[in-house]
């Protein structure tokens, strides 16, 4: 189906820094148009000093009706949402927003769930495994909680931010008692290791842990969508490791985004 722009198009925002990364404005409106919308999903590149204004505007333009959010908004979107889901409350991020009826926004993270379908769907069952998480920011948050609720074994958790990487290893702890500690960079003896981090999208970037010791029986997931193979996935390949990039993640969520655009949210 071709996109008819008219007056009554409903608007959606894709809102990140950098934007043109993404792959989500032409998957999602399809998928808008094949359930009938007659709606559009708009790139919008915005730095993190001009987040409030953009959502203060996308408030006031009454023919936006969601925004998608990403690296590295997620964690500040949520304060914009009047009522977050507990899975998003849990995170502490938000990587999709809803206006409802009502005039309020719901925000919700899908990050957690289209990570592990992704991973799910290459094969590997995290259930009874261990792994390790770099990055725990909006969408690692997210899958940290994921892969614990999943049934994972151990989790360690690496970030560079201290700070913040305690705070969820100290949440996820009261919730999943003896399953999860800080981790490092090294990723040896887990079965599973899950960057969440943006590094190996610029030309130059460290990898997010160190893969001369990765193992060819791991399992090595990105949330990188650009490069398609990311620099770690490069390195895990050769290993010969059983990989997803970033887009198995993205397809994998996909539907459960327009979900959320269209207001049909879950617990």
């Amino acid at each position: 189906m071709d996109v008819t722009l008219t007056g009554e198009t409903r608007l959606f925002y894709i809102v990140g820094d950098p934007i043109a990364q993404v792959k989500s404005p032409p998957a999602l409106t399809a998928i808008l148009m094949k359930r009938g919308a007659n709606a559009l999903l708009v790139p919008a590149h915005v730095a993190p000093a001009d987040l409030e204004l953009f959502l203060q505007a996308a408030r006031a333009t009454r023919n936006v009706d969601g925004i998608v959010v990403t690296v590295p908004h997620k964690l500040a979107a949520l304060a914009h949402c009047d009522e977050p889901t507990e899975r998003a409350r849990f995170a502490g991020s938000t990587n999709v927003m809803r206006r409802g009826a009502d005039g309020r926004w719901r925000g919700d993270n899908t990050d957690g769930q289209g990570y592990m379908d992704g991973i799910a769907a290459c094969g590997f069952d995290v259930a009874g495994k261990t792994a390790l998480l770099v990055g725990a920011g909006g969408a690692g948050a997210a899958i940290a909680y994921e892969i614990l609720a999943r049934g994972a074994a151990h989790l360690k958790v690496h970030d560079i931010d201290t700070a913040r990487r305690d705070r969820i290893v100290g949440r996820l702890g009261e919730r999943f008692p003896g399953r999860i500690s800080v981790g490092d960079a090294d990723p040896s003896g887990v079965d599973l290791v899950a960057n969440a981090t943006p590094l190996g999208m610029r030309d130059g970037d460290p990898l997010p842990v160190d893969a001369t010791k990765l193992a060819g029986t791991q399992f090595v997931a990105d949330v990188i969508t650009k490069p398609e193979i990311s620099p770690l996935l490069v390195a895990a390949r050769a290993l010969g490791c059983a990989i997803m990039p970033g887009a198995g993640m993205f397809n994998a969520q996909a539907e459960l985004l327009v979900d959320r655009m269209l207001g049909m949210e879950t617990a």
